[in-house]
């Protein structure tokens, strides 16, 4: 069918809006109409060093309704509303265990836009082939196909335009919380960042009953808000965030987690924990970080991807405390129409909207 794309042509280019040629939904998939798709960071990465073969279809905050399923699909049905998240295969020994988001394929399901086979199901007017399977869905586009495994159904009486970022930026942030990092009630936290990733930490830190929870950041916007939204304390980042927080922990952190990616960020976090603390860490690493036996001394890094949970159960766990009012995610939220994507893109890179959602 023809529908309409913002295609990446190039790295540096802006997306064009174009129309494409998307092939039907094929065995265990499903075709999506996308009401609204959130802005990722991780959108920026074909635009860098990737794996991604231009022109590429990026999104994968998707939200929208089913428009047809493919043969074998089961407990999804044409007129379904969906959150689209990231895609595993459910067959490795780690999806077996419940850590789909450590799947033995997650890199090439997710980080290639093709099938595994190196196919693709979108095509150009001129019949060139566009890479159109980005985190299994490519929601950049009027309709995407996406794989049944990371389609989860959501209740028809939610604001459905708003619930992408649930499959990928807030998911994650909650996730890492709640799942990964296995955060306990009364226990400190640092989170060093507050973006949309961070302030979901944060959301759910409260939700769960961690305490302090501090948040650090350069801005004092994004450090408001985080206090609105669960923070008990605030650091600027630009003074000594570690003698801050011994400050108010006494013997550090039980907890930090880093959203920024940037190595003295990290280390100052991990400066910040007790002996026997965690830190968690997400996003793409901007450098090498460089550990002493004397900071790092009896304390647990650990990486994190997609907050390490099984989006069907996560995704109406973070519904569900949003309902009841304890997980306000659609405040970092700012809507742009779809032909405004270029904008929305700045927007998020410089820092101005936490969280940009494009509507179709």
């Amino acid at each position: 069918m023809l529908v309409k794309a913002a295609v990446l042509r190039e790295p540096q280019a802006p997306y064009t809006i174009e129309d494409v040629e998307l092939d039907e939904p094929g065995p265990g998939q499903v075709r999506v109409r996308i009401v609204g798709a959130g802005i990722c960071h991780t959108d920026v990465v074909p635009r860098g060093v990737s794996l991604s073969p231009l022109p590429i279809v990026t999104g994968h905050e998707g939200s929208g309704v089913v428009d047809a399923v493919g043969e074998g699909v089961e407990g999804i049905a044409a007129g379904d509303h969906v959150v689209l998240t990231f895609d595993s295969c459910g067959e490795c020994e780690q999806c077996r265990e419940n850590h789909p988001a450590y799947c033995e394929t997650f890199l090439m399901r997710n980080l290639v836009g093709r099938e595994l086979d190196g196919t693709t199901c979108m095509h150009d007017a001129g019949g060139e082939e566009v890479s159109a399977r980005w985190f299994g869905q490519s929601s950049f586009a009027t309709f995407a196909i996406a794989n049944a495994r990371n389609t989860v159904v959501v209740d028809k009486d939610l604001p459905l335009d708003k619930l992408g970022p649930l499959g990928c930026g807030i998911l994650t942030g909650a996730g890492s919380i709640v799942s990964a990092m296995d955060v306990q009630p009364g226990r400190s936290l640092v989170v060093t960042g507050a973006g949309a990733v961070g302030l979901a930490a944060i959301m759910a830190a409260k939700v769960i009953g961690a305490n302090p929870i501090i948040a650090v950041d350069l801005h004092e916007s994004r450090l408001e808000l985080a206090k609105e939204l669960g923070a008990t304390h605030t650091v600027n980042g630009a003074g000594d965030v570690t003698a801050e927080v011994l400050a108010i922990t006494g013997a550090g952190a039980h907890y930090a987690f880093d959203t920024t990616g940037v190595p003295a960020v990290i280390q100052t976090a991990l400066a910040s924990l007790r002996m026997s603390g965690v830190l968690g860490l997400v996003g793409v690493q901007q450098g090498e970080v460089v550990l002493d036996g004397f900071t790092q001394l009896g304390k647990t890094i650990m990486t994190i991807f997609e907050g390490d949970v099984v989006p069907q159960e996560m995704i109406p766990k973070l519904i569900g405390w949003w309902r009841n009012g304890e997980f306000p995610f659609d405040r970092l939220i700012e809507t742009f129409p779809f032909d405004q994507i270029n904008e929305a893109e700045e927007a998020s890179l410089s820092g101005r909207v936490v969280k940009p959602v494009l509507l179709f």
